[in-house]
């Protein structure tokens, strides 16, 4: 399956979570469609299982292929399965990205690793799935420290994540810990995908 690109918008009104983090979705708090606001429907346990893979799936952008090898590799660590997971998640080199305030969406923040803009510990890098360690410093290239989509981004930057350092003066940012639980997204029930996925 490859990787979803239809309308955020409807999306984030059918999953019920604001997948850009601004909360504009969710001015009108219920599904898209006709009858969107008059749907009454009973969710099994196998369909609040489903949407809370979905809602992470699609915040962090990734196909299912990709989600699904992220959660083994997660499962075979020591931990908490769910949290492992979502610790992988955030250290993904788009996320961290994202999280620096380079890029206003997962999905440009992408962009800029895929074109080559993103150095990790002063190599180029142009994985986004590439896994970042603790004490690794992500950096720009000289030549794309001044594009107008990363200044403008950095401008309209409200907050930096605790567990990121970031130099203004060498416009780097330094991954210094594994964030903790109540650092990530409150509105995913991580414990539901490890169900989903042990069926």
């Amino acid at each position: 399956m490859s990787r979803y690109t239809g309308p955020k918008f409807k999306l984030s009104r059918r999953l019920g979570i604001s997948l850009s983090g601004s909360g504009k979705e969710l001015k009108r708090p219920f599904p898209p469609g006709q009858h969107g606001a008059n749907q009454r429907r009973k969710i099994s346990g196998y369909g609040l299982q489903l949407m809370e893979k979905q809602k992470l799936r699609h915040m962090y952008g990734l196909n299912e292929k990709q989600f699904r090898n992220l959660f083994d590799r997660a499962s075979k660590l020591k931990g908490i399965a769910g949290e492992n997971f979502m610790f992988l998640l955030e250290s993904r080199l788009d996320n961290l990205v994202f999280r620096l305030g380079w890029s206003n969406t997962r999905a440009g923040a992408r962009q800029l690793v895929a074109h080559g803009h993103v150095t990790v510990n002063g190599k180029k890098v142009d994985i986004a799935s590439y896994t970042v360690a603790p004490g690794d410093v992500i950096g720009l290239r000289e030549r794309s420290r001044k594009l107008k989509a990363i200044t403008e981004a950095i401008a309209g930057r409200h907050h930096l994540a605790g567990y990121i350092d970031f130099n203004a003066d060498a416009m780097e940012g330094k991954y210094v810990r594994l964030p903790s639980r109540e650092e990530l997204s409150q509105d995913i029930d991580e414990k539901q995908i490890v169900e989903f996925y042990s069926r």
